[in-house]
């Protein structure tokens, strides 16, 4: 009998379910999940769950970047000084102040359930990667957390915390000192200075202009190059998105799938604001004035670390708050806090379950979650409609304070007083032209003569402020009709710089009217005489304009308070012309003694070159690189190549603009074309790290494969993560 008893504990034991290990559930999702290549490596991402999906997404992110994967977090979760050096630390110091890792870790373990277990195989994909490949070596992170995507919440990487300059942040907290007025700058995540405008482009079009019938899309972002990857992630519990991720993200940031799409575009609304505090300390510590109260001032102490040297040092911070937000500088030696939007439990549930909605009802449902605070939004669905959404994290304010400077916070009627409805906030929803158009300019002329009104809305909502893109935009939609994708992409690279057609004029005007013409100038000034304002590889022209509009930005006189298209159409109409004429003098002479003559096409001048993988570009003239026949959005044009001379070069090279763009039309099935600058490898040894450079730059989309029995046709390679990939 004592046999029998040993028997059945023995059956026993090994039919109990075993914990799970970490190597074990990794393991098990690998079975679960299966990636197929493409012929242009973007990675199709098969899963039986979401998980899996995600775990999925995330190990082919490595695969294909995990240099930027890596440096992401590293630079939101706030330990980039432990790379980077003690100029780092204050970049560090910011993402603490509005989320230590006790709150991330918190935030993560109140999430639900299904959440939960997206961010447990987030973690999961990238560290089966790092499992399954030793040979890398991570700068920092060797282990990622659940809890880190809630740094990364909202979508947009960087988003509204970049907003907080880390030099206000570095005054006050190193030295306790009042500090001057401090600008906001983005100087957080890898942001090349070209001085190229920070935006994106969102068309939607109605099927009342499309040859089918059907509503059409552009999704074009302009962001850093390389930025973000291309994906198609799909699971048996309905998910099917296709679109940009930026590395890191396990949801599609802007995209598409069967029955509804998304472009965002940075919005103008205001979604942050500063609170002067007036505070005291007694006996009881550190308080602040709110009304009739004092408030005690929350305190957290911080330990960074930083590189210095060979050695890893560290530094201890108190950091402050109210709550208004924490204290981020001083204003007239009155500490000064900052107020955003930060619910990452709210935000990633916004980002993610936004890729899974089959039509426009749902899609208006999720935006009442109100954490989509950086963007705009730019809509349209298999069903026609066509829909605008100007920001989405819209806090309600007494308008008789100016909230574009800092307001007093002891003073109770300055605090916000909970969150515009969608409802209230300025939306549009099939209008009756047909296009939406947003190019980050005022929402006021989304629509044409069916635009929102800015007398129906509060000022804070949004700057009643165009650019010459959004200018270029509306004159070409509303000669749009009978469009294809191929149509769309025509008018998503119209050449047209609306820009010059005041500022070229003005100088050839300024020549014909000078009393002693300079010889030197007649030839270039005829070369713009007869000039179309649209740009090419091979026009002189713009090699001239260029020049001339980038030196008069610079050195050129306007009154105070211009906006830029003020100030260009003031140096065009009203400065003086002797001031012209010296400015294009000099712009010739630039051009002379960096090429060793004026006369030359853009294409010489204005290239595309990725020589390596690393995040900053060893940019060299003696290397090759491609002529482009783009210009910067600035300009107004709205394929936006945004370059300058790195390093001492000559020419300039494009770092910034058009990165991944596409087209989609909707229908009984969906259909897109895309385009990815440059490869979706940021692996040198990869057919995919440049497969894509001559096709950006000849403007020949690729057929987007989102249907399965699509993908297998183009499929190149089939495996499971851990798998080596299998050659079909």
């Amino acid at each position: 009998m004592k046999y029998f008893y040993l028997i059945l504990i023995i059956v026993v034991t090994a039919c109990t379910k075993q914990p799970e290990t970490e190597l074990s559930r990794w393991e098990n999702h690998s079975i679960n999940t299966e990636i197929i290549r493409d012929d242009f490596g973007v990675p199709h991402i098969y899963g039986k769950t979401d998980a899996d999906a995600v775990f999925g997404l995330l190990y082919a992110q490595c695969e294909d970047d995990f240099n930027r994967v890596e440096r992401n977090y590293i630079w939101a979760i706030g330990r980039l000084a432990e790379v980077e050096g003690e100029e780092a630390l204050y970049s560090d110091l910011r993402a603490r102040l509005f989320m230590t890792k006790e709150e991330a870790i918190e935030n993560y373990e109140k999430s639900p359930e299904w959440l939960k277990k997206l961010c447990i195989a987030f973690a999961d994909g990238i560290n089966y990667y790092l499992h399954t490949h030793p040979e890398v070596k991570p700068k920092l992170l060797t282990h990622f957390e659940p809890w880190m995507p809630m740094y990364f919440s909202e979508g947009s990487i960087g988003g509204d915390i970049e907003r907080v300059s880390t030099k206000g942040i570095k005054t006050f907290y190193d030295n306790q000192e009042p500090s001057l007025s401090i600008s906001k700058v983005n100087d957080g995540l890898i942001r090349l200075a070209d001085n190229e405008p920070r935006g994106s482009n969102g068309f939607a079009i109605s099927g009342k202009l499309t040859a089918s019938g059907n509503a059409m899309l552009l999704i074009n972002p302009h962001t850093s190059f390389f930025f973000r990857g291309e994906v198609h992630v799909v699971s048996e519990e309905g998910l099917n998105a296709y679109g940009a991720v930026t590395w890191g993200q396990f949801f599609v940031y802007q995209g598409f799938n069967e029955k509804t799409g998304w472009m965002h575009t940075s919005t103008y609304t205001d979604i942050i604001d500063d609170f002067v505090e007036t505070v005291t300390k007694n006996k009881d510590g550190l308080h602040y004035k709110y009304g009739d109260e004092l408030r005690p001032v929350e305190t957290l102490g911080v330990a960074l670390k930083y590189k210095e040297g060979g050695e890893v040092k560290e530094r201890n911070f108190e950091m402050y708050r109210t709550h208004h937000g924490p204290i981020t500088h001083k204003m007239d030696n009155k500490w000064v806090a900052t107020a955003m939007m930060w619910d990452p439990v709210k935000a990633l549930t916004q980002s993610f379950t936004r890729t899974k909605l089959d039509n426009h009802k749902e899609f208006r449902e999720m935006m009442d979650i109100r954490t989509n605070s950086s963007n705009n939004t730019v809509y349209a669905d298999a069903e026609g409609n066509i829909a605008y959404y100007h920001g989405n994290f819209i806090p309600k304010r007494n308008t008789k304070f100016d909230y574009t400077k800092p307001v007093d916070g002891s003073d109770t009627d300055t605090d916000w007083k909970g969150l515009h409805t969608v409802d209230e906030a300025i939306t549009l929803l099939n209008p009756a032209n047909g296009w939406i158009q947003n190019c980050n300019s005022t929402p006021f002329t989304s629509a044409a003569e069916y635009s929102p009104k800015t007398e129906d809305y509060p000022r804070y909502m949004s700057r009643n402020s165009e650019n010459f893109r959004g200018i270029h935009a509306i004159r070409l939609l509303k000669k749009a009709n009978g469009l294809t994708l191929e149509k769309l992409i025509e008018i998503a690279y119209d050449p047209y710089l609306p820009a010059f057609e005041g500022l070229i004029p003005g100088l050839i005007a300024a020549y014909d009217q000078s009393p002693n013409p300079e010889k030197s100038l007649k030839e270039p000034i005829e070369i713009l005489r007869n000039w179309d304002f649209a740009v090419s590889k091979e026009s002189v022209a713009m090699s001239l304009a260029h020049y001339y509009g980038t030196i008069y930005l610079r050195k050129g006189n306007t009154p105070k308070q211009l906006k830029f298209m003020e100030r260009i159409n003031y140096f065009g109409s009203e400065s003086p012309i002797e001031e012209r004429i010296a400015i294009f003098k000099e712009a010739v002479s630039r051009l002379t003694d960096d090429f060793g003559s004026w006369n030359i096409p853009w294409g010489e001048i204005n290239r595309y070159q990725r020589l390596n993988g690393d995040i900053k570009q060893p940019f060299n003239d003696q290397k090759p690189s491609m002529p482009v026949g783009l210009a910067s959005g600035r300009w107004g044009a709205l394929a936006s190549y945004g370059a300058r001379s790195y390093n001492g070069t000559k020419k300039i090279y494009g770092t910034s603009g058009n990165s991944f763009v596409a087209v989609v039309e909707f229908g009984d099935k969906v259909k897109a074309k895309s385009m990815l600058a440059g490869g979706q490898s940021g692996d040198p040894n990869s057919p995919h790290f440049d497969d894509q450079a001559q096709r950006y730059v000849d403007v020949n989309f690729k057929d987007v494969a989102y249907y399965r029995e699509d993908v297998e046709k183009k499929a190149k390679t089939v495996y499971h993560p851990g798998e080596k990939s299998k050659d079909k």
